[in-house]
């Protein structure tokens, strides 16, 4: 072989050579390419899950903090709402005598509606709740608190009907303005414009002798001013009630405009829970004669003065 040959096959090898290294590398390129992409692909995912698992974690850690820094703004928030709903359309209240058993017995809790009152009258047989400020003794006293704290807690209690106050009552409305309330009649009833109530249903009952209270243990005969309410417990023996009160200014009476809503539900305790209707006996339909009988009349005597005037027109009118 020849110099010539020789350094023709060496050159042969070397451009030989040159393609496959070139292939290699390419190779390798589009490898580390594909490498890259793929790897790079789950590190990014796996650094999104790391993050999710991190943000959850957070929010773990995050939950249990914001409800206690958020729970002292709920609860404001109820109280501003229990506020405003006492203060406008439904209370509860304590019971804190046996005036009205046994219908309501000591520590009873009932709600009272606000508004009822303002869409209706006051009915014979309601249970009303109001004000006995300047017009009605304590029936009740109940020690005051002698701190802040206690104050505060007593204001707080009042206010959601878990404590008592001596300045509200709760009775049952016997007669209503216009009305001639008197005892006792023959049978010793309580009478209403001269219709006798059947107290039978709500009158006390002694749980153990069962016997019942009487209508009233003392006479009395009232007739109800106009803006005022004749009002008693249903246990007659020991309510202080309108028969009580006669040597005061209003007779006994109260306004109607110290009432605070009806009674409507007994919602504490548990198994005391009950409505409050309107006994049957104050549906009887002659108590409505003598109630209706003064706005009625003047208005009767103004039809009855324009029969004429009608008359003498029309008598004009023809030809």
């Amino acid at each position: 072989m020849t110099d010539e040959d020789d350094r023709r096959d060496v050159r042969s090898e070397a451009e030989g050579a040159v393609p496959d290294e070139e292939e290699t590398v390419t190779s390798a390129e589009e490898k580390t390419a594909d490498a890259s992409d793929g790897p790079a692909d789950d590190g990014k995912g796996g650094n999104d899950e790391k993050d999710s698992a991190d943000d959850d974690g957070e929010k773990k850690k995050k939950k249990p903090g914001s409800f206690w820094k958020e729970l002292p703004v709920l609860i404001v928030v109820a109280v501003v709402l229990a506020l405003v709903i006492k203060a406008f359309a439904v209370q509860a209240f304590y019971i804190p005598s046996g005036s009205m058993e046994n219908t309501l017995q000591i520590g009873d809790r009932v709600l009272v509606n606000k508004i009822v009152y303002h869409t209706r009258d006051i009915h014979r047989g309601d249970v009303v709740v109001f004000n006995g400020l300047d017009s009605w003794d304590p029936e009740t006293h109940i020690s005051k608190p002698t701190n802040p704290f206690s104050k505060a807690l007593r204001a707080v209690g009042t206010a959601f009907g878990v404590a008592p106050n001596e300045k509200d009552y709760i009775k049952r409305v016997i007669g209503v303005p216009g009305d001639h309330v008197h005892c006792c009649d023959a049978q010793g009833r309580v009478t209403v414009n001269g219709v006798p109530l059947n107290e039978k249903s709500y009158l006390y009952t002694d749980p153990v002798t069962h016997e019942q209270n009487k209508p009233s243990n003392e006479p009395f005969d009232a007739y109800v001013k106009p803006g005022q309410l004749w009002v008693m417990g249903d246990h007659r023996e020991l309510s202080y009630d309108s028969r009580s009160h006669r040597g005061d200014p209003g007779g006994g009476t109260i306004p109607t405009d110290r009432v605070i809503g009806r009674a409507f539900v007994i919602v504490w305790p548990l198994n005391r829970i009950d409505t409050l209707p309107i006994p049957d006996t104050f549906k009887q339909a002659g108590f409505k004669t003598a109630s209706m009988a003064a706005p009625a009349t003047p208005m009767a005597l103004g039809v009855l003065g324009t029969l004429p005037i009608a008359y003498l027109r029309r008598r004009r009118r023809r030809p």
